[in-house]
C-alpha cells in the first residue's frame, strides 16, 4: 500500500512538472521579444559547465549558459526520470545573455509532445 501511494504521489508531481512555466519569471511572452526554442538540463550533469550544485542551463547555438530568473527545481526534482539531471529537455524562452549568464525573462518547459514537433530556433 505504501508504495502504491508513493508511486501515486510521484506521478502526480510528475505530471505538474511538464509544460510547466517558472515561477520566478513572466507567466507569457512578451510579444515584442523574440521566442527561442533551446535545450534546457543540468549545466553540471549534462553540459559540463563548472560548478558546485546541480543549476539550471541553456545550449544555444553549440554554447551552455547557466540560467537566472528560473531553477532547476521550478520543473520537478532534477533527478527524477524526465528531470534536469538526467535529461535534456527542449524548452522556449526570452531573455539576454549578459557576463556569460542567460537572464530569463520568460522559460517554459515544453511537453514530451511538443519536443517531437518543435524544431530548436537560433538566437
Amino acid at each position: 500500500m505504501k508504495s502504491f501511494i508513493s508511486t501515486l504521489i510521484f506521478s502526480f508531481i510528475s505530471f505538474v512538472a511538464f509544460a510547466q512555466v517558472s515561477s520566478n519569471s513572466a507567466k507569457t511572452p512578451d510579444p515584442q521579444k523574440k521566442l527561442l526554442t533551446v535545450i534546457a538540463s543540468c549545466g553540471e550533469c549534462n553540459f559540463n559547465l563548472e560548478g558546485d550544485d546541480c543549476d539550471l542551463a541553456i545550449m544555444i547555438d553549440g554554447k551552455a549558459y547557466y540560467v537566472d530568473g528560473a531553477t532547476i527545481n521550478d520543473f520537478g526534482h532534477p533527478h527524477a526520470k524526465g528531470g534536469f539531471c538526467v535529461a535534456k529537455r527542449k524548452a522556449e524562452v526570452q531573455g539576454e545573455i549578459i557576463n556569460g549568464r542567460f537572464k530569463a525573462t520568460y522559460f517554459k518547459l515544453l511537453k514530451l509532445e511538443e519536443e517531437k514537433t518543435t524544431k530548436p530556433t537560433k538566437q
